[in-house]
Parts: C-alpha cells; sequence; structure tokens
C-alpha cells in the first residue's frame, strides 16, 4: 500500500502545491503539474453541475422548522485506474487535495482528514502564509513527509 503524490489545487485553479513522495508513478513536469491542477479543477466544476437530482433549494427541518440547505454536489471524488486512485478532497474554501495511491490503499478518508490537519496547523495558521499563494511552509512539509512515510513502510 502506497502513497504516491499530493497535489493542492486552490480555488482559482493554480498549483500551490505538490509533492511526490514513491516513485510508483512516471515523473511529469512542473508545467505537467500546472496542466493537471487546471484541468482537474475544470472537470471538477462541470461534475458538480451533473447532479442528478434536482436541488429544491432551502427546506423547513421537520424538526424544528429551521430552513436547512441541501448539500451542494461534491463533483468528482474519485477516479481510478489499474494502476493508480486519484482521492479529491474539496474544502469549504475551494481548495482541493488531489492524493494519488495504490489501488489497493486503505482508510484514504483518514490520510486525506490527516493531511487537511497539518494544512490547517502548519499552513493555515502561518502569519507569513499568503492565501492562494505557493505553499512554502518547511514544518508542513516535514510532517507531511513524516506522515506519508510512516504509512508507505507499513
Amino acid at each position: 500500500m502506497t502513497v504516491f503524490s499530493l497535489i493542492i489545487i486552490n480555488k482559482a485553479g493554480g498549483l500551490v502545491f505538490n509533492k511526490m513522495f514513491h516513485d510508483g508513478l512516471n515523473k511529469i513536469s512542473t508545467n505537467d503539474h500546472l496542466v493537471l491542477a487546471g484541468t482537474f479543477h475544470g472537470v471538477h466544476a462541470i461534475t458538480t453541475r451533473l447532479n442528478p437530482v434536482n436541488n429544491p433549494g432551502p427546506t423547513p427541518s421537520p424538526a424544528t422548522g429551521i430552513l436547512t440547505r441541501p448539500e451542494p454536489p461534491s463533483g468528482l471524488e474519485v477516479l481510478e485506474s489499474e494502476n493508480f486512485r486519484l482521492q479529491c478532497f474539496n474544502t469549504q474554501t475551494g481548495t482541493k487535495f488531489l492524493l494519488f495511491t495504490d489501488t489497493t490503499q486503505a482508510n484514504v478518508d483518514v490520510t486525506m482528514r490527516r493531511i487537511y490537519e497539518l494544512y490547517s496547523d502548519y499552513v493555515m495558521k502561518n502569519p507569513f502564509y499568503q492565501l492562494e499563494m505557493p505553499i512554502r511552509c518547511d514544518m508542513f512539509d516535514r510532517k507531511l513527509s513524516s506522515y506519508i512515510r510512516e504509512i508507505n513502510n507499513r
């Protein structure tokens, strides 16, 4: 079971972070990472609109009578091939975390949640980080690498 790579895309579709953890997939150039981020962002935006259920809008809760909003459509969450699995975690702010793993990788949701916690603790709480800009936080990089190394060595 292996985690191959992580890509973080900002809400505008720009690549803000990418890191390879394992040589299981072919290496691609920085330009290819940028194209991948932009392409995925567009495909994700389209798939959020491909909702077969008619969204009625806010409806009153049966218990309290308070208006509640329906869950927004999630868009593309998982893409699986014979060689890898791509799992997408989309935050409330529109930031997307793309995790490339082995197809047999278990508990990918738990891994994504932990990566998001690391991002929240070491990037978003960093007073020098500017939103939507490339992530250059050494502590985040070290903690993330340590966590993924622990997963890959199991």
